[in-house]
């Protein structure tokens, strides 16, 4: 690479780059890439690599109709620590960039691929957009709250779900320009809930009725390399699912069964246990599967933000959320990871929840139109 500190403008392309990298993020980015495409406003992806399964991969970007990436930065997954992951997609990032030149690096959320991608344009002096600006847990213990408040600082663009998120970044003084657009999970969950009702047959396959069961997810570092923590979460959706007289299926992230053979806790998922646990699934079926769920019992972002969109009252097993006004809805609920018997009460109590008073906190499906207007508006200038 030569020896160039940053792109000058006149030099850049007028396009804009995609980082993407987890399954969320490319579930979330997905509209606006579409919606950029139907503006006319040349596009690439960059895959860090994050969380990567060739088949997976490949099975969602069929899903969601993407385009394959422009570029896939390789050797991500064999990184153990934040520091080590981050910097080789740090490098990959700025190699992309710098052979593409684009006027813009459009970011979601709080991942290390978005940090990434944010600071290696944020150096070259490439416009960053940050999707799903402004959101806090105020959990400084938790790495995505490094990330989310670094990548606002850096950030030309702010693309703010709701009010509270952009008083949030007005508070902080963010030198960026602050945009209410609404969140594209909207977009992404309601365009593709229409696609999963006519070619997903989970349930069929599963052997699963409508409203009979809970759907788990746990994934988080802290929840599941925790082997008290991850006990009491298996626990909880299984008390929890005798009690009602329900099923629980359990959607498991390859890094949980790794851990519950590791730690021992097989007879947490066994065919005793009230759950039935289940690997990686496309896309399309997990929507299918969330839709048609009693409750949810999650400890991701980004499953909390599909429970509201088609209200499946929710247990969010942590400690801390950033979707705070899904609390304040009543549509979610905490539950300390480490007590069985607090995940179980909170799911008994959030089968009582009144779905018909949730409003719309994530916006009216228009983000990805939104952002990409502002973002051709952006690369134009």
């Amino acid at each position: 690479m030569s020896d160039i500190k940053f792109i000058d403008r006149s030099d850049m392309a007028k396009e804009v780059a995609v980082v993407v990298g987890t399954r969320p993020g490319i579930i979330m980015m997905a509209p606006v890439i579409h919606a950029l495409t139907e503006l006319g406003v040349p596009n690439f992806v960059i895959h860090t690599g994050q969380h990567y399964s060739p088949a997976m991969d490949s099975e969602l970007f069929e899903d969601l109709r993407l385009p394959k990436p422009a570029f896939h930065i390789e050797d991500v997954a064999g990184k153990k620590t934040h520091a080590g992951q981050t910097a080789v997609m740090l490098e990959g990032c700025e190699a992309a960039l710098m052979e593409r030149r684009p006027r813009l690096v459009l970011v979601n959320g709080d991942a290390n691929t978005n940090l990434a991608g944010a600071l290696a344009a944020r150096k070259l002096h490439v416009g960053v957009g940050h999707i799903e600006a402004g959101e806090r847990s105020f959990d400084w213990r938790m790495p995505e709250e490094h990330n989310r408040r670094i990548m606002d600082h850096i950030s030309e663009l702010l693309f703010a779900s709701g009010e509270k998120a952009a008083a949030q970044l007005r508070k902080e003084s963010v030198p960026g320009e602050i945009h209410v657009t609404g969140n594209t999970i909207v977009d992404a969950s309601l365009n593709h809930a229409n696609l999963a009702d006519r070619h997903s047959d989970a349930l069929n396959r599963i052997g699963l009725e409508p409203g009979s069961y809970i759907l788990a997810t746990s994934h988080r570092e802290e929840n599941v390399d925790v082997p008290g923590n991850l006990e009491a979460i298996l626990r909880g959706i299984g008390e929890a699912a005798r009690s009602a007289d329900l099923k629980a299926l359990f959607l498991a992230h390859p890094r949980t069964v790794k851990r519950i053979e590791q730690f021992g806790l097989a007879d947490l998922v066994g065919p005793d246990s009230g759950i039935v646990m289940r690997e990686a699934i496309r896309y399309l079926d997990f929507i299918k599967l969330l839709k048609s769920a009693r409750i949810v019992m999650t400890d991701s972002g980004g499953v909390q933000q599909e429970a509201y969109i088609h209200r499946r009252p929710t247990v969010t097993m942590r400690k801390n959320t950033e979707w705070t006004e899904t609390l304040e809805t009543g549509a979610n609920r905490l539950a300390n990871p480490e007590s069985a018997q607090e995940i179980r009460e909170a799911a008994l109590a959030a089968l009582g929840a009144d779905i018909a008073s949730w409003p719309d906190i994530f916006g009216d499906g228009q983000a990805a139109k939104k952002i990409a207007m502002i973002a051709k508006e952006f690369v134009d200038r």
